[in-house]
């Protein structure tokens, strides 16, 4: 089993959670982190730190957020890892627990 980053974090990107990561498994895009599954331990360190409660177990991820099991994949092949706390996105705060952010997903690396 995986952790998986949700739509919560879109246009949020808090790095609380890689901080605690101990295998390193955090990946950066433009505006959201995503776990890569293969390298998640499921130790379930990151979901307490997230501050927009945007990381779930794969097992607990609601039907509306399904998706991003997928794209969690797709994209850790594809951005870089990141393994040190950044500052948020300076409209995290704004953004926090708004819905519909799908459609503002970057995916291209930076």
């Amino acid at each position: 089993m995986t952790f998986v980053v949700g739509e919560n974090c879109i246009l949020c990107k808090h790095t609380d959670c890689v901080e605690v990561c101990p295998v390193d498994c955090f990946y950066e895009g433009p505006n959201f982190l995503v776990i890569h599954p293969d390298e998640c331990i499921d130790c379930a360190l990151c979901e307490p730190e997230c501050p927009v409660d945007a990381i779930y177990a794969e097992d607990e991820l609601p039907d509306d957020q399904q998706q991003f099991l997928a794209l969690n994949a797709e994209l850790a092949e594809k951005w870089p890892n990141i393994t040190e706390m950044k500052p948020a996105l300076e409209d995290a705060e704004k953004w926090k627990g708004v819905p519909g952010k799908l459609e503002h997903l970057i995916k291209e690396a930076e």
